[in-house]
């Protein structure tokens, strides 16, 4: 007997019923937790984590891993309170400098693993250096940002009810989103991160232009990361040259969580986003809570991020019949394995 199963869904499930449950005992456990200003703070507090996330999505999907996203979000946000403040320049000019230098970045270290077949790891993790390095030059303090744009900016909303607004960060990080969700799943370059994070050496032969999609996946994380940086000036009106310490964690925590495979080639962008989320409804949780250290968000994190790593696992070890591209489990697959032992 075959039980048709399609596997490729069960992390994402996964990802979600968690988020659902933490979300459901957080709301018994505080009342106040269920309000509508609680659950926009998700959007709010981790629009920057969200935007990063986003990028780290393709390059994880296509088997690499970019290490250099928190120094380049600490890079732009610094690049962009040093212009606007001190050399007085209006943010529409500064802010498309921001992009592209962290475009450019990304770039560069994407062109670096492909011609000269470098693993990605030490490549973005020179990258994370670098970058960090030039925050820390061009400013070691914190710079303030009082241009009227970035208040103005802030203040803009979509208001959900006489008390609550959905701010314009959280509608930054909506709208890359659902550009991500489009680029991954509905275009062809979608389909060729997939195909080359599921077998580089089958994708080359099928004639996909490797060169040009691995070059663009970085640049795109680049482009977010910097994006991030952006954002997060808006968030704290300042740019810190040592702000995003340990946001490649989180953000990689993020897409692990939900639901994308380490390996590449399989995973859901939609899933990274519900993994964001649930850092905030831990976050939100110790905060409401009152006496626990925040150092319980890392412990809780890590605990999940290995639970959903030996759930990866697990899922690869079953024995499978593929068949019209549906999942089955075959019973038979286990007694053969039995027998032979």
């Amino acid at each position: 007997m075959k039980i048709r199963f399609d596997q490729k869904y069960i992390p994402i499930a996964a990802t979600i019923l968690v988020s659902a449950l933490l979300y459901i005992f957080s709301c018994i456990s505080f009342p106040g937790f269920a309000s509508l200003q609680v659950f926009v703070n998700f959007f709010t507090d981790n629009a920057f984590l969200g935007i990063t996330a986003i990028g780290m999505t393709f390059v994880i999907l296509s088997g690499g891993i970019d290490l250099s996203v928190g120094s380049v979000v600490a890079l732009t946000g610094v690049l962009v309170a040093t212009l606007v403040e001190k050399n007085h320049l209006h943010p529409l000019v500064v802010i498309p400098i921001a992009l592209a230098v962290g475009s450019l970045l990304g770039l560069i270290m994407g062109s670096i693993i492909h011609f000269f077949n470098a693993p990605p790891f030490i490549v973005t993790l020179g990258g994370m250096f670098f970058a960090r390095g030039m925050g820390q030059l061009i400013s070691l303090e914190s710079i303030p940002i009082y241009h009227p744009f970035f208040k103005s900016f802030v203040s803009i909303g979509i208001p959900l009810n006489k008390e609550v607004v959905f701010p314009a960060v959280a509608l930054i990080f909506l709208a890359v989103v659902i550009i991500g969700l489009y680029i991954a799943h509905w275009t062809r370059f979608g389909r060729n991160v997939y195909a080359i994070g599921g077998n580089y050496q089958s994708a080359k032969l099928m004639g996909i232009p490797i060169l040009g999609t691995q070059l663009s996946i970085y640049t795109l994380s680049g482009f977010c990361s910097a994006l991030a940086g952006v954002v997060y000036t808006m968030y704290t009106s300042a740019g810190y040259g040592l702000a995003g310490v340990g946001l490649e964690m989180d953000a990689i925590a993020s897409v692990v969580i939900g639901g994308t495979l380490l390996t590449g080639g399989v995973g859901f962008l939609g899933g990274t986003v519900i993994g964001v989320l649930i850092q905030g409804i831990i976050q939100t949780f110790i905060v409401f809570q009152g006496t626990l250290s925040s150092w319980w968000t890392r412990i809780v994190i890590g605990l999940l991020v290995l639970l959903f790593i030996l759930l990866q696992r697990f899922l690869s070890s079953i024995p499978l019949v593929q068949k019209n591209a549906a999942v089955y489990f075959d019973p038979r697959a286990d007694q053969a394995s039995n027998s032979s032992n």
